[in-house]
């Protein structure tokens, strides 16, 4: 069963920072795209950041700066670093990974951490 086990949400004052953790497991196969998408209350699912297999990176643009992905393909984990938080950034933070599991290329959802920023 392919899974994605997110880490590290909680409650931080603005201005502070958090580190977020997601790993995979029971992917049998090539795991492509890795990421971090959040969603606020009432709203759709927005991309935070993703990394590629190969370390290429991508922000929104209202996290550039403040946020960094990380990725280590030797343990199938990801990272997002988040520094000046704001109250605004509070949501809760999904893990995704796009993977090719032959014959088919799969997405895979964590199940999500939740990020309460106070001011």
């Amino acid at each position: 069963q392919e899974q994605l086990l997110e880490s590290g949400g909680g409650l931080v004052q603005a201005g502070g920072s958090l580190r977020l953790s997601c790993a995979a497991s029971g992917i049998i196969g090539t795991i492509n795209t890795m990421g971090w998408y959040r969603q606020f209350a009432g709203k759709q699912r927005e991309l935070v950041a993703v990394v590629t297999s190969g370390g290429t990176t991508n922000y929104a643009d209202h996290v550039k700066g403040r946020f960094t992905i990380s990725r280590d393909n030797a343990k199938n984990t990801i990272y997002l670093e988040m520094n000046s938080l704001r109250p605004e950034d509070t949501a809760v933070y999904y893990c995704n990974a796009h993977a090719y599991v032959f014959p088919r290329y799969i997405e895979v959802w964590g199940q999500g951490t939740l990020v309460t920023v106070s001011s």
